[in-house]
């Protein structure tokens, strides 16, 4: 089905053309339309009108309200204070735009950009044989969360997971298995990511104790580095187990945050090796970067250090050796040349936002980004703890993200158990729930929070029935299932013909703009705008619910049949927007 054009945009064309109609000399206007509390919205763009015509801004108003025709769109239209209109729509205009959504299935009326490009989303960068701590977490959310929106709104979204697989200490990690062949060998052929994160501890602890104390151990690693560099086959085997030992750990954290990672997604540091040199000899043959003092760097007017000199970017060090630079800009390189991506999005900690600039400066002077093909850093914050010191144990050490999420788990587990008889849950509803909220309140706690920002960890509050939570949310979706299930006989189907309540007013207008707010947050880059989106629809339809009885037997059949639209069409707007956060919305709660 077609998409539906929202409310506001089909205002916002009948003003524009009114506009256009009552002052010709005025050329292409803006209406500058917007939600107002004394309508349903207010256009302002007269008054700039009126300064650049040199006219009266109230009469000028009105001529534009003239010019409007008569349609089934505008209820009411005022001209207020110096030359604003204050605009009231029909209430069948908003039921049968509505209606329209709800025909157009999972989609509701929002539009799939057929024409979009192609962007690669850089997320979720764990490091091979390391444990995933709480710092990892900021990066997977908001990067799938994009991803879920980019690909919805119609982009093709290439996935990236930029994983640490290469550099020194691997030559320490392969130096120890040779001589210790059987350290990642799981008892009774476990192959769970518990099991394979408990080998590779065991081994990084017992290679780096022994790289700490024994020198000829430490020279015969630094060996095994070169032989690694040069592509040694026995070595690249080694190295190849550590890989894949680790995936099997990542993707068990990731089954935990209820993610979905594949293989051809993952392409690490080391995916970009062959390309390093190549990278490198462009950017010095172009004069992009120049030697200084043995080291390939590129320069800026506006990178200083403390004492007032250029900070370079080092792209190749003095011993000869890669910077991570050059990794990332052969990496630009293989998204804009080989994936054609238009757009390159990566989720990164705020704290890199110096290198990035650099990188992505870099890549612009070597011409492979420019006005065709950008890239954007969605820099993130970092998770607090209550004391509002970055989160870590009662011990002073970072917090692993298996531990962070059983927690939730479990602390959601027991609001869920405590309301579970309720509506009669099984034990295994409750289990399943009990996931699904304590996971969606760890996510949504993140995704509701502008990313750039820092934001407290504090389970209490991620888990409360009341505020803005993810939990607030599920429940609402719930009661409404709740609500349908007890209907019977009795149907979703709009009525165009009847008056709306102010409560079903408030939340038709809200339903219409979810469109219009995923475009905005795929364009921006913004999750936090849906999660307030939604939010605001669960907090209007918690309203709508208490003023607006929906299955009161007093009311007539067709204001039954119109609520329960109005619950239904808000159900299925709450669980697009929270399966796009990447948040399940469980039937009964």
């Amino acid at each position: 089905m077609a998409s539906v054009n929202s409310l506001a945009s089909t205002l916002q064309q009948q003003l524009a053309d009114a506009l256009t109609a009552a002052l010709p000399d005025a050329g292409t206007a803006d209406p500058l339309l917007r939600r107002s509390d004394r309508a349903d919205f207010q256009a302002n763009g007269i008054l700039a009108l009126a300064k650049k015509l040199k006219g009266n801004p109230r009469e000028l108003a009105a001529k534009v309200t003239d010019a409007l025709p008569a349609s089934d769109l505008i209820k009411d239209i005022e001209v207020s204070g110096p030359g604003f209109l204050n605009v009231t729509l029909t209430d069948r205009a908003i039921t049968e735009t509505l209606a329209a959504r709800a025909a157009d299935g999972d989609r509701l009326g929002v539009p799939a950009n057929g024409a979009a490009g192609t962007t690669v989303v850089d997320y979720a960068q764990p490091n091979v044989a390391k444990e995933m701590h709480v710092g990892h977490l900021r990066s997977a959310v908001i990067g799938d969360a994009m991803v879920r929106i980019l690909e919805f709104t119609g982009e093709s979204v290439v996935r990236r997971h930029h994983i640490g697989d290469w550099g020194t200490q691997f030559g320490m990690l392969i130096q120890y298995l040779v001589e210790h062949p059987h350290e990642l060998d799981h008892e009774g052929g476990q192959e769970d990511g518990e099991a394979a994160m408990s080998s590779l501890n065991r081994l990084y602890k017992a290679s780096r104790a022994l790289f700490d104390s024994d020198e000829e151990f430490k020279a015969r690693s630094r060996d095994r580095v070169v032989a690694l560099q040069a592509g040694d086959a026995e070595t690249l085997a080694m190295w190849q187990r550590f890989v894949d030992e680790s995936k099997i750990y990542f993707y068990s954290v990731f089954d935990k945050l209820d993610m979905e990672i594949s293989d051809p997604d993952i392409v690490g540091e080391s995916g970009y090796n062959d390309m390093l040199e190549e990278t490198c000899r462009i950017l010095e043959e172009t004069g992009v970067a120049v030697r200084s003092e043995g080291a390939l760097c590129v320069f800026f007017d506006d990178v200083l250090g403390p004492d007032g000199n250029k900070v370079p970017l080092i792209v190749k060090k003095t011993n000869g050796g890669y910077g991570y630079a050059a990794t990332d800009l052969s990496a630009i390189r293989d998204r804009v040349q080989n994936l054609k991506a238009d757009a390159l999005l990566y989720v990164v900690d705020v704290r890199q936002s110096l290198h990035f600039k650099m990188v992505f400066e870099t890549a612009r002077r070597a011409g492979w980004l420019n006005d065709d093909v950008k890239a954007h850093q969605l820099a993130f914050g970092t998770v607090l703890g209550k004391d509002g010191k970055p989160f870590k144990t009662r011990e002073g050490v970072t917090v692993r993200l298996e531990d962070l999420l059983d927690k939730a788990v479990e602390r959601a587990t027991a609001v869920v158990r405590e309301k579970a008889g309720k509506v009669g849950l099984s034990e295994q509803e409750i289990v399943e729930n009990g996931r699904y909220v304590g996971v969606g309140a760890v996510k949504y706690a993140d995704l509701s929070t502008s990313a750039v920002r820092d934001y407290k960890f504090d389970l209490d509050q991620m888990v409360s029935l009341s505020g803005d939570t993810s939990v607030y949310l599920q429940y609402a979706y719930a009661r409404i299932q709740s609500i349908l299930r007890k209907a019977g006989d009795a149907k979703p189907v709009a009525h165009p013909e009847l008056e709306l309540a102010p409560a079903e007013r408030a939340l038709g207008l809200h339903l219409d703009q979810f469109g219009e707010v995923l475009a905005e947050v795929a364009a921006q880059y913004e999750p936090h705008k849906l999660a307030a989106y939604l939010y605001q629809l669960a907090s209007l339809y918690t309203t709508f619910y208490d003023q607006c009885h929906v299955l009161s037997e007093e009311n007539p059949a067709e204001v039954v049949e119109n609520r329960l639209f109005l619950c239904d069409l808000t159900a299925r707007t709450l669980h697009r927007g929270m399966a796009l956060l990447g948040i399940r919305t469980p039937e009964r709660l």
